[in-house]
């Protein structure tokens, strides 16, 4: 069980705050249950679920971790595999959106700035579910890093892409889009 005032990843909220832990006193809810009432960080709402729920749950990664990730993203494969199946494509995408993982987020990444490099070279543009998976992927990436690391989340990207400068394989890194 988590404490007032921990950090956590919360489905597809991000980053939250508990803010309290408690029964609820609403009609119709089992007041013998603790709830956690959360504050998503980049979201002007309050959430109230059950200690013992279903949905996705764990504490924000470390500064550490953050910079280990951001080092390792020159290394990270992009999902080339039926890069032209697009119900292929968004499977994978929903898939790596589900695990919650930074590494997967990162992968996820890179494999739409990837698409969007080969499309925009074939005088082509992004389609719209490559653009609908990417905002949700930085958002959730960009919103823990954030935390993890202390700074704005608007800064997070050009943070990434001031770190990877210069490593080899840079090309392929594809952290702008």
């Amino acid at each position: 069980m988590y404490k007032v005032g921990d950090l956590i990843i919360y489905g597809s909220y991000g980053v939250c705050k508990i803010k309290s832990i408690d029964s609820l006193d609403i009609p119709g809810i089992d007041n013998s249950k603790l709830y956690y009432t959360l504050s998503p960080l980049y979201h002007n709402e309050k959430v109230f679920t059950p200690v013992d729920t279903n949905v996705f749950i764990r504490p924000v990664i470390s500064s550490d971790e953050a910079e280990r990730l951001i080092s390792d993203i020159p290394s990270i494969k992009e999902n080339l595999d039926d890069i032209d199946n697009i119900k292929s494509l968004e499977g994978f995408y929903k898939e790596s959106l589900k695990t919650h993982n930074c590494s997967d987020l990162l992968r996820l990444l890179k494999t739409i700035y990837t698409r969007a490099r080969i499309v925009e070279e074939q005088g082509k543009k992004l389609g719209q579910i490559d653009k609908r998976f990417m905002d949700i992927a930085e958002n959730q990436l960009y919103g823990e890093f954030a935390v993890a690391l202390n700074m704005q989340k608007e800064n997070v990207k050009s943070y990434i892409e001031e770190k990877i400068k210069g490593q080899d394989n840079i090309s392929s890194v594809g952290m702008h889009s």
